[in-house]
């Protein structure tokens, strides 16, 4: 199984609980298996074992309460 890594540069995020938040609503997309995600530098990193949606993983970021765009 190969493994893809997507990233996304995410404004707003000052803290730990703003990673969290990003963290628990991208993990809900379907195919993501791990997220790395940085308050301090804005980036965040999806890895996948399948394609992903970037709509969704836009939208999910954006329920959290912020904005990204992939990179």
């Amino acid at each position: 199984m190969s493994f893809v890594e997507i990233e996304y540069q995410v404004a707003g995020m000052t803290c730990g609980h703003c990673e969290m938040s990003v963290r628990e609503e991208v993990g809900e997309v379907p195919g993501v298996e791990k997220i790395d995600v940085s308050a301090a530098t804005g980036k965040l990193v999806v890895t996948a074992n399948q394609p992903v949606d970037d709509a969704a993983v836009l939208a999910a970021v954006s329920e959290a309460g912020y904005q990204a765009v992939r990179v």
